[in-house]
C-alpha cells in the first residue's frame, strides 16, 4: 500500500521538480580569435564559472582575464598589461536570460540569450544564439559571438592597430551539472 501511495505521489508531482533548480559549470571554456594579415591571435580560458537558474532562466558567467592562455608569452603579457588591464579589471562577467528555454526537453535546443557582457569596466548588451544539449543528466551550452574592441574602450596604439582585429570572435562551451548548495 505504501509503495502504491509513493508511486501515485511521484506520478502526480510536477516533473519540473525532477530537474535541479540550478546547474553549474565550474570549468567552462571561452576562446577568442583575432585575425589580421600580420598575425593571428588565439587564446583560451578553461577556468570560467557559470550558473543557470531554471526557475527564472537566468544565466551568469564570470571569468578571470589573466587566465587566458596564448601561443606566445609576449601576447599574454600585452593582453593583460596593455589592453584589458587585468590588474585594474580582473574579471569579465555576463548576466542574462535564456529565452524560451525548457529544461525538461531532452533534445537539442537552439535558444537566444539576452544579457549584458562587462569587460574592461564597460558593459554592453548582447544577444547570443546558443545551442543547448542534454547529455546523461547534464546540460552543455555552446555558441559564439563577436565583440568590437572599441565597444569596451580597449585602446590600441596606432602603430599596432594592424596587428589586432577590430572585431574579435568569441566561442564558448559550458558543461553544467546539478548545483548543490
Amino acid at each position: 500500500m505504501n509503495r502504491f501511495l509513493i508511486l501515485v505521489c511521484f506520478m502526480l508531482c510536477p516533473s519540473q521538480q525532477l530537474v535541479a533548480q540550478k546547474v553549474i559549470a565550474r570549468q567552462g571554456r571561452i576562446a577568442f580569435f583575432s585575425y589580421t594579415p600580420v598575425e593571428n591571435i588565439k587564446a583560451e580560458n578553461n577556468q570560467v564559472l557559470s550558473i543557470i537558474d531554471f526557475s527564472n532562466g537566468r544565466i551568469a558567467v564570470s571569468m578571470l582575464m589573466n587566465a587566458f592562455i596564448f601561443e606566445k608569452a609576449l601576447m599574454r603579457e600585452h593582453f593583460n598589461e596593455s589592453y584589458v588591464e587585468s590588474d585594474l579589471y580582473p574579471k569579465a562577467t555576463f548576466e542574462g536570460e535564456i529565452l524560451d528555454f525548457d529544461p525538461l526537453l531532452k533534445e537539442q535546443q537552439t535558444r537566444i540569450i539576452n544579457g549584458n557582457f562587462t569587460m574592461h569596466g564597460v558593459s554592453q548588451a548582447l544577444e547570443i544564439k546558443t545551442k543547448i544539449d542534454y547529455k546523461d543528466g547534464n546540460y552543455e551550452v555552446s555558441g559564439s559571438f563577436e565583440a568590437m574592441v572599441n565597444d569596451y574602450e580597449i585602446k590600441i596604439p596606432p602603430l599596432l592597430a594592424g596587428n589586432i582585429a577590430k572585431v574579435i570572435t568569441v566561442d564558448f562551451r559550458f558543461e553544467y551539472e546539478p548545483y548543490q548548495e
